[in-house]
C-alpha cells in the first residue's frame, strides 16, 4: 500500500466515529437494563453491539483501502443484486413484529433495505457524475425512476422508515447536484399537493402514528404510548441528568424500544440537556468532516459519493431525534452508532470508509 494513503486518513472523522460508537455502546448497556427486585439485569444486547462494531472495522477498511472509482462500474449489478435480495425477503424472510424484513443468515438477521440505501447511494453517484449542471425535468425523472424500484419493495415489507430514508439520500445528492429553476418551482408547488394522496398509501397503524403525533392524548395507551413515554424520558433529565444506569423510565420499563429507535431518550434521561448537547456537537462534527470530503473531492463521482453519504447520516440524525424528542412521527429510523442493530451497525462503518476512500484519494489526479 502506498504509505501516503495512510498518511492521508481523515483521523478527525475517524476519532469523532469511534467516540460515537463507544458512547453507543455505554448507553447500550444502560439501555438493555431492567429493575427487579434482587437488582439491575442487564440484557446481551451491548455484547452483540460491541460484536457487530468489531465485524465493522474490517469492512471499513474494505471500503477505504478499494479505490471507490471501482464501484463506478459494480453499480448496477450491486443495485440489481439488491433488488433481488428484497424481493427474497417476500419469500424467505423472517418476520418480526408483525413485519417480514429481515433473511436470517444463522449467525444474524440481515436487513437488505440497509443495502438498499447504500445501493441507490452508488447508483445515484454513478448517474449524476455523467454530465455537470443542473438537471432537467428528463434527467431528474429518469434517475428517480430508476431507484423507485427498491424504495417500493422496501415500503410493501412494510418498512416505511428505511423506504423514506432512501427517498430523502437520493434527493439530498440531486439537490447537491442542482436542479433548473423551471423544475424547482414545479417542485415547490407539486409536491405539498401531492402530499396528501400518500395518506391513502399508508397502513391503518401508520396512519394511527400520524394521528398520535398530532393529537398523542388520544391514545395515550395505545400510538401514542411511545411518543409520550419518550418526551417524559428527555424531560426527566433536566440540566444534568440522573446519571449512568439512573434512569427511571428505562429501567422500569416505561419507555418502549429503548435499545434501538428510542436509545437516545435513555441518554437523554441519563445525561440531561448539557450531555445531549455534547452529544449533538459530536454528530455535527462528524457531519462537518464528510462535508468538507464532499467539497474537496477530486472528481465528480467522489463528490457525490461523499454527499449521499452526508445525507444518509443527516436525515437519519434529524428523523431519529424528531421521533424522540415529538416533533415527528415515529417511523422506525434508528440513530446511527447509538441504536442496536447488525446490519445498520455495518453499513454505517462501510460509509465511513467509503468517505474515508474518498479523502485518502483526493491529490491522485487532477480535479475535474
Amino acid at each position: 500500500m502506498d504509505r501516503k494513503f495512510l498518511l492521508s486518513i481523515n483521523w478527525p472523522l475517524v476519532g469523532v466515529t469511534a467516540v460515537l460508537f463507544f458512547l453507543g455502546v455505554l448507553n447500550l448497556y444502560s439501555a438493555s437494563g431492567f429493575r427487579m427486585e434482587e437488582g439491575l439485569n442487564v440484557d446481551p444486547y451491548f455484547r452483540k453491539q460491541l460484536i457487530w462494531g468489531l465485524m465493522g472495522l474490517p469492512c471499513m477498511a474494505v471500503f477505504m483501502l478499494v479505490d471507490y472509482r471501482h464501484l463506478k462500474t459494480a453499480a448496477w449489478p450491486l443495485f440489481w443484486l439488491t433488488v433481488v435480495m428484497l424481493v427474497a425477503v417476500f419469500f424467505f424472510g423472517k418476520t418480526i413484529y408483525g413485519a417480514r424484513r429481515w433473511i436470517d443468515l444463522g449467525f444474524m438477521h440481515f436487513q437488505p433495505s440497509e443495502m438498499a440505501k447504500i445501493s441507490v447511494l452508488i447508483l445515484g453517484a454513478r448517474l449524476l457524475s455523467r454530465d455537470t449542471g443542473k438537471l432537467d425535468f428528463l434527467q431528474l425523472g429518469g434517475i428517480f425512476g430508476v431507484c423507485c424500484l427498491p424504495v417500493i419493495l422496501v415500503i410493501k415489507q412494510p418498512d416505511l422508515g428505511s423506504g423514506l430514508s432512501v427517498f430523502l439520500i437520493l434527493g439530498g445528492m440531486i439537490l447537491y447536484r442542482g436542479l433548473t429553476s423551471r423544475v424547482l418551482r414545479t417542485l415547490i408547488v407539486a409536491v405539498p399537493a401531492t402530499l396528501p394522496l400518500a395518506w391513502f398509501a399508508l397502513h391503518d397503524y401508520q396512519k394511527r402514528r400520524i394521528v398520535s403525533f398530532l393529537n398523542p392524548e388520544s391514545d395515550p395507551k395505545g400510538a401514542g404510548y411511545h411518543k409520550l413515554q419518550s418526551e417524559i424520558a428527555v424531560g426527566s433529565g433536566e440540566l444534568w441528568g440522573k446519571g449512568f444506569l439512573g434512569g427511571t423510565q428505562s429501567h422500569y420499563r416505561f419507555l418502549p424500544e429503548k435499545h434501538t429507535d428510542f436509545a437516545l431518550a435513555v441518554f437523554s434521561e441519563e445525561w440531561g440537556f448539557v450531555g445531549s448537547m455534547v452529544l449533538l456537537s459530536l454528530f455535527c462534527a462528524f457531519l462537518y468532516q464528510i462535508a468538507l470530503v464532499a467539497r474537496d473531492a477530486k472528481d465528480l463521482f467522489g463528490s457525490y459519493l461523499a454527499a449521499g453519504v452526508f445525507f444518509y447520516f443527516f436525515w437519519q440524525i434529524l428523523i431519529n431525534m424528531g421521533m424522540v424528542l415529538g416533533l415527528m412521527p415515529v417511523v422506525g429510523i434508528p440513530l446511527p452508532f447509538l441504536s442496536y442493530g447488525g446490519s445498520a451497525t455495518l453499513v454505517n462503518f462501510c460509509l465511513v470508509g467509503l468517505v474515508l476512500n474518498v479523502s485518502m484519494r483526493r491529490f491522485l489526479f487532477k480535479k475535474v
